[in-house]
């Protein structure tokens, strides 16, 4: 800007020389218009190299007027070159900023149903609980002791560890990327293991198994990249039959849908997740694309 203003400076400059030594001239022209002749005679040669050295002088601002032109446009081009720049770095910030918001907005959703699942399982250790008071007063009320064998010990570990089942997985083990778009309904394998409890969930598969009659609750988190054609999308099946959907497709940014489900199941029923005809899914070292279950209670 400082170099700028000069050259501003310098222009007005020569402007008003140019301006002063016109008028000068067209004053000497107007006066001396009779005399010139008789002047050109008398002074012979050297006053011809006086009005030559004049008219030579009058014209000397005239290339510095055109070198600050240009020394303008060129400061001008070099400004326009930095605000394209500018505004640039802008758009990019812009977009880097849409993509925080966009995961900001996924960890949110994830804590909720964090939560919800937390609460329903502190619901079902608190039935629990009042279910063993109850059995021991029981007891107590019988004024009698419980004796059991090796074998009936042996099998309330087993239906206790029974009852503890949780698990949660992600698609990819390693490096990234988006699985799909495929024609047909595909089984997906989260293959990297986040928790197993009983080990009911099979990371070669990609199916759970139900170890017991009870209530299970799943839970589906995924994420796709900006597309304008081909949508993210997972399906949740039991035993086969299509139960929900996490579906969203958009053009212009990130889409992250979700969705959850309780499931009343026997024992070796299974569920499992397809991913949509012709939409992809994406995961890397993140993991944003989860599968989760957990028993509620036994029934």
């Amino acid at each position: 800007m400082k170099t700028f203003g000069a050259l501003l400076v310098l222009l007005r400059c020569c402007l008003a020389e140019t301006q002063l030594r016109g008028e000068t001239i067209s004053e000497n022209d107007i006066t001396h218009q009779g005399r010139y002749g008789e002047a050109q005679r008398r002074n012979g040669p050297a006053h011809t190299t006086e009005a030559t050295a004049a008219a030579s002088t009058q014209q000397t601002c005239q290339p510095d007027i055109h070198t600050v032109l240009r020394e303008m446009t060129a400061v001008l081009a070099e400004q326009r070159v930095t605000l394209t720049y500018t505004k640039t770095q802008m758009e990019a910030m812009e977009t880097r900023m849409r993509a925080n918001e966009n995961k900001a907005e996924t960890m949110e959703t994830r804590l909720t149903a964090s939560e919800k699942t937390l609460e329903e399982q502190r619901v079902v250790n608190k039935e629990l609980k009042e279910k063993l008071e109850e059995q021991a007063a029981a007891v107590r009320a019988v004024g009698g002791s419980v004796n059991l064998t090796g074998s009936q010990v042996e099998e309330l570990r087993r239906e206790r560890e029974e009852r503890r089942v949780s698990f949660s997985a992600s698609l990819l083990a390693s490096g990234h990327g988006n699985t799909g778009p495929f024609s047909a309904p595909t089984t997906l394998v989260y293959r990297h293991i986040i928790t197993n409890i009983g080990n009911h969930y099979n990371p070669n598969t990609g199916i759970f198994t139900a170890p017991v009659r009870g209530v299970y609750h799943f839970v589906l988190f995924v994420i796709g990249v900006e597309h304008a054609s081909t949508p993210t999308g997972i399906i949740l099946y039991k035993n086969g039959e299509h139960v929900i959907i996490a579906y969203q497709r958009n053009p212009n940014q990130t889409v992250t849908p979700a969705n959850a489900a309780s499931l009343l199941l026997e024992v070796g029923d299974v569920v499992y997740v397809k991913l949509y005809p012709n939409a992809w899914v994406y995961d890397n070292q993140n993991h944003y694309t989860t599968f989760s279950g957990h028993l509620l209670f036994p029934m």
